[in-house]
């Protein structure tokens, strides 16, 4: 065999091998359904849509659904629960693939965890409620209201993680078969300390406890398999142009120092939503829940109130406006 012919055999059985690699690494993501170890005692569930979803439903008055943003919970809302079933019927939930919820194999779109809740809605008899969102939980809360716009009263949205141009490069490298795999298996449960820094501006905030728990959770059964399939699910291009039609009053908060869905992305979605403005929150990152908790939690509970009056927003208020700091008086 001459040179050039063991070379090229040489490429092959590199390519081969590498090939080999990726499709193993694919057979080896399992997705799961059923109870998962250390499940919160008095955790309440409902079968819907094929999943076996948690959800919390506390208070009375005009229903809100609470919906957290990606490798998220319903924890996710705990700093604002409190502040809203005092005078709302709260409806949270782990969507499909996340928290205590189910991760079957499936669709993880947007549009098919709007299903989702359409479903828990009806479950729990909850015929129209204002939605309330955090980051990718916002791109589920604007398909359900262009899938069933009679049933959105009104939207609220922290840092909205709803365009293409927000994806970073390797979800969209993750779309390709084998690829994903390779990067999510790999990847998607190292430097968790450093990912959650990133959300916010404060890292007092970032504690070891909060990075515990959060490992604690990526190690749930079908956990991988969920988030790459929830990131595949993530094509916005077309839907994007869509959002427009939505025309239920939203509100819009966001923290100054986002660097995982910067502010310009507010002020885009703002421009797109006709019946929207934004609120942004300076010295606060990903989490204005947290960091500008007291600020934000105001601005919520009033937005939702005006819904409750059915008061639409001051038609001569600004479409932006800075909301002052937590140590402002």
């Amino acid at each position: 065999m001459t040179a050039t012919a063991k070379a090229a055999c040489l490429r092959f059985l590199r390519f081969a091998f590498g090939v080999g690699l990726l499709f193993s690494i694919a057979g080896c993501m399992h997705f799961h359904t059923g109870s998962m170890p250390g499940e919160p005692k008095g955790a309440t569930f409902a079968d819907v849509s094929g999943a076996r979803v948690r959800f919390s439903d506390t208070g009375t008055g005009p229903a809100v659904v609470m919906l957290h943003g990606f490798a998220s919970a319903l924890e996710n809302w705990a700093p604002v629960i409190p502040a809203l079933d005092k005078t709302h019927r709260v409806l949270a939930l782990d969507l499909k693939g996340f928290g205590w919820t189910d991760r079957p194999p499936g669709d993880y779109s947007p549009q098919a965890q709007a299903d989702l809740v359409l479903a828990l809605m009806d479950a729990r008899g909850i015929q129209k409620a204002a939605f309330v969102a955090h980051s990718w939980g916002s791109s589920v809360a604007l398909a359900v209201a262009l899938k069933a716009p009679s049933r959105v009263t009104r939207l609220a949205l922290y840092d909205a993680w709803v365009y293409e141009e927000q994806l970073p490069p390797f979800f969209h490298w993750s779309r390709a078969e084998g690829v994903g795999e390779m990067f999510f298996s790999m990847f998607y449960k190292e430097r968790t300390d450093e990912r959650i820094a990133l959300a916010f501006y404060d890292k007092k905030y970032v504690t070891e406890d909060f990075i515990e728990a959060v490992e604690r959770a990526l190690e749930r059964p079908g956990t991988v398999a969920a988030a790459l399939a929830a990131v595949r699910g993530q094509r916005f291009a077309a839907v994007q142009r869509e959002y427009r039609r939505i025309a239920q009053p939203t509100l819009l908060m966001w923290g100054r120092e986002d660097v995982v869905t910067p502010v310009t992305f507010g002020e885009r979605l703002s421009r797109d939503l006709p019946s929207s403005r934004l609120v942004v929150y300076p010295r606060c990152g990903h989490f204005p829940m947290i960091e500008a908790r007291e600020a934000s939690n105001r601005d919520l509970l009033a937005f939702l109130d005006a819904g409750a009056r059915d008061a639409e927003p001051a038609k001569s208020a600004p479409a932006t406006r800075e909301a002052p700091g937590e140590d402002a008086p």
